[in-house]
């Protein structure tokens, strides 16, 4: 049985569309594992959440807090990347 396709749109109910972006972001960090794992490829993901928190997934030995937490260069483009998207 397939299921329902959905209408991609903004979700108006806060309590809902929290949940939603927890639960797809969940996925999306799943999809990335398993692409860096499949394809022995390097991963990173940065996501924002609609209050501004950070979120990342780094496949390789290198950890991206590492890298915006001690260069300011790394987390003033990380900045001005979501400040472009609001």
């Amino acid at each position: 049985m397939a299921r329902e396709k959905i209408e991609i749109k903004r979700i108006a109910n806060a309590p809902a569309r929290q949940v939603t972006f927890s639960k797809r972001r969940r996925g999306l960090f799943k999809k990335a594992q398993e692409l860096s794992i499949l394809c022995e490829a390097d991963v990173a993901l940065v996501v924002f959440s609609s209050t501004g928190k950070l979120y990342d997934y780094s496949s390789s030995r290198y950890s991206l807090k590492n890298y915006y937490s001690h260069d300011p260069m790394i987390f003033l483009l990380l900045f001005l990347i979501h400040g472009l998207h609001k």
